[in-house]
């Protein structure tokens, strides 16, 4: 079995703990069956073995250079928790992290006060710019980075050109300081989105093309996941790269989303931000008709599932052409998102049959 992810950070790194937890109850490495309940998946920890083929392609729009070294919090996010080295009441860094570096070079003016660096997350960041200067590529960079952790899933950057999202804002707004666009890190870490986004851009985007590996992981796939990360920032860079929508669209797997909206609101963030700036309804509904109905619309959707509080949204949903399910998507622990990934896999299975 072969699946391919799109994600962003946090919450694409439960869905995909989820996921490889769920391949190794279906798909165990040594092909025996194991009990066909959640408790199975429950008990499925870092580096699990599956026979599944897990191949998930981070977005890179939230990257950036501070410090002198090069972050990828996206990547790194998905990184740790699949190893199971995260602080997952933070729900980003490094468990037992100290920030005594941080605080000394606050000290000596550099980097950004409000953005702090853990001393264990340095030391990633370190040896990724360390590597990147060596000539090494960031796709080559997190192939090298993962050889650190069994984490049965492969991880590749949706690109290897930088193309770190800025935010074009109103530069008379109180806090823009006189400046129309801000990095995307400043406008969502320091201001939490308050100011109104009139725009994004991704910068360089034009001479990008997906990172070695994607095309044929999307291409190759049994089924395609969307994990229920930022539909404008997080999903929306990675399927900007030129290329990947046509892979997308060219692809004889079924392409699944999960939505990130229950009830009108968003999971985790301030993705709402992010989408009133393009003009789309905080409405899972509306997130679904945003990516657009695979056949016949030529959009991106195969199927889509939503939470049981947006269960009235199928019948349209199903009218529009995508195949849809109402299931529980909260994701409150490795059960309840191993469950919410067996769904998705359902899902796609059901509308390749039927396509």
């Amino acid at each position: 079995m072969k699946i391919t992810v799109l994600a962003g950070g946090v919450g694409g790194a439960r869905f995909v703990r989820g996921l490889r937890a769920e391949c190794a109850r279906r798909w165990p490495a040594d092909g025996t069956a194991t009990a066909d309940d959640a408790t199975a998946a429950a008990t499925a920890g870092p580096g699990v073995a599956t026979s599944a083929d897990i191949t998930v392609v981070v977005n890179t729009g939230d990257d950036l250079w501070l410090a002198g070294v090069r972050l990828m919090p996206d990547f790194d996010s998905l990184l740790y928790a699949l190893a199971g080295v995260n602080d997952t009441e933070r729900g980003w860094g490094r468990a037992g992290e100290t920030e005594r570096v941080a605080a000394e070079l606050r000290e000596w003016g550099v980097g950004w006060p409000w953005f702090t660096l853990g001393d264990l997350d340095l030391g990633t960041h370190l040896a990724r710019t360390s590597w990147l200067r060596e000539g090494l590529t960031p796709s080559q960079v997190g192939e090298r980075l993962q050889r650190r952790w069994p984490l049965g899933v492969r991880l590749i950057p949706a690109t290897d050109t930088e193309v770190d999202t800025w935010v074009r804002i109103d530069p008379a707004h109180p806090d823009a300081a006189g400046r129309s666009e801000l990095h995307f890190q400043e406008w969502w870490t320091r201001h939490r989105a308050s100011i109104p986004a009139l725009g994004f851009v991704q910068r360089d985007l034009d001479r990008a093309r997906p990172a070695p590996g994607v095309e044929a992981a999307i291409a190759e796939a049994d089924v395609v996941l969307l994990a229920p990360s930022n539909p404008v920032v997080s999903i929306g860079t990675i399927l900007a790269v030129p290329g990947m929508r046509e892979a997308l669209a060219a692809t004889p797997a079924p392409v699944v989303g999960v939505s990130p909206i229950i009830g009108g609101r968003v999971v985790r963030g301030m993705a709402d931000a992010c989408l009133s700036a393009i003009g789309v309804e905080t409405d899972a509904a509306a997130v679904a008709r945003h990516y657009g109905a695979r056949r016949p619309e030529g959009g991106l959707l195969d199927g889509w599932l939503v939470d049981e509080t947006d269960a009235a949204a199928v019948a349209g949903l199903e009218a529009a052409g995508i195949a849809a399910a109402s299931v529980p998507l909260w994701m409150h622990d490795l059960e309840t998102s191993a469950a919410l990934a067996g769904e998705a896999i359902d899902l796609g299975l059901r509308s390749s049959a039927t396509r």
